[in-house]
């Protein structure tokens, strides 16, 4: 299957999202979940239902394929690491690193992805205890200011 664009990923992780919280999924909800006019969650349930992805008739439930499944799956697999990468060790504050993880998530490689999901298993069953790397970054950088 030929690799979707970022914006037809994000849709696809909208969708999965939805899916996943419960609820029957329609177009005026994607358009809410993404902040974007309906008409352009027409356009892009055209495009995916074309392509095999979602199954969808005009005014009807929205539902991915098996296909489409694996690849929100895999978006929001990498979304979840990079934000939990961003915030638990870097310490960026959770708005940015949710805008960030959702721009890094579609053009980082399935190799940085697996080892950054191993490191991230590794700071969760550290021997030491949890790493703390946010507070060890903070006081690196107060303790290269008093120099």
């Amino acid at each position: 299957m030929k690799k979707q664009s970022a914006s037809m990923e994000d849709y696809l992780e909208a969708i999965g999202v939805l899916s996943d919280q419960g609820k029957v999924v329609r177009a005026n909800q994607i358009s809410r979940a993404l902040d974007v006019k309906k008409s352009s969650v027409t356009a892009a349930l055209k495009k995916l239902t074309a392509t095999g992805l979602v199954v969808h008739e005009p005014y009807g439930y929205v539902e991915l394929t098996r296909e489409g499944k694996r690849i929100a799956e895999g978006v929001i697999r990498r979304h979840q690491i990079l934000t939990r990468f961003l915030t638990e060790v870097l310490g960026v504050d959770e708005k940015i690193a949710e805008e960030d993880a959702c721009k890094i998530e579609h053009i980082i490689s399935s190799v940085s992805t697996e080892k950054l999901t191993e490191f991230m298993e590794f700071v969760e069953a550290c021997p030491l205890g949890k790493i703390r790397s946010p507070e060890r970054y903070t006081y690196y950088f107060q303790r290269e200011q008093i120099s």
